[in-house]
């Protein structure tokens, strides 16, 4: 797995992402609300509500809370309105950053994120200046499941890859089959935590102690920022460096 993933797993072993629950569930009801707002508020006929409405389950979200997010997208209840912006840069060693927001205010959301790539060693640049080094793909993830079964069903169900790290998988399919794949392995039995639409980079940049230990602050601080939804790096961290980190 890339730098990015392989960090997220270590969080979420620790059980770091506890203590950012309340977060979670910040952007979790704004992606819902603006899913909802979008593509209307049945989750049978809206993809991207579908996924979110799948990521709020794993995290325990309660259905009331899920129900009231849903309906104020569809213009049921009153709240603020969230609008997409995306912003890219780079940070150390030259590291590739997209970072996907949604904002009721601009002007506040580009100066943190500005701020944050400045205060570790990067830099925001232009509109398009790194996005050409991503995919676009499916992302399907798995807890705790025979490795070989899920591989051959994921395999034989159309994904690209499946890749493994510490009793958590995850199912790469293109972005136009992550839909099928996961009704094809519900129907196998395998229920997917997470099923959204990412960008996955075509090549990844290796970082020294020093550029990943700034890499990694820039990478919590962007995801701390309630506005921002999602960041996509293509950074990579030697294992024991990482590890030497995340135990730091």
């Amino acid at each position: 797995m890339a730098g990015h993933s392989k960090w997220a797993n270590i969080k979420i072993r620790k059980g770091a992402q506890d203590a950012k629950r309340g977060k979670i569930f910040t952007k979790l009801i704004r992606e819902i609300t603006t899913a909802a707002r979008m593509g209307g508020g049945e989750p049978a006929a809206n993809a991207r509500l579908r996924g979110a409405v799948l990521a709020a389950r794993a995290q325990n979200m309660p259905k009331d809370v899920i129900e009231k997010a849903i309906k104020r997208g569809v213009g049921g209840l009153e709240g603020s309105n969230y609008e997409e912006a995306r912003y890219e840069g780079y940070g150390p060693g030259g590291v590739a950053v997209i970072v996907q927001t949604l904002t009721d205010n601009y002007n506040r959301t580009v100066a943190d994120v500005r701020h944050a790539f400045t205060k570790y060693a990067g830099n925001l640049g232009t509109a398009g200046c790194v996005s050409y080094l991503f995919d676009n793909k499916g992302l399907l993830t798995f807890e705790q499941c025979d490795e070989d079964a899920l591989m051959e069903a994921a395999l034989e169900a159309g994904a690209e890859d499946v890749l493994a790290d510490g009793g958590r998988f995850e199912v790469i399919t293109a972005a136009d089959q992550l839909h099928a794949v996961q009704e094809t392995l519900l129907q196998a039995g395998f229920n997917p935590t997470q099923a959204e639409l990412t960008m996955r980079p075509q090549n990844s940049v290796t970082l020294d102690e020093k550029q990943a230990t700034s890499m990694l602050k820039l990478l919590d601080m962007l995801e701390d920022n309630d506005d921002v939804q999602k960041v996509y790096t293509n950074f990579d961290i030697p294992d024991e460096i990482l590890e030497r980190l995340a135990g730091g």
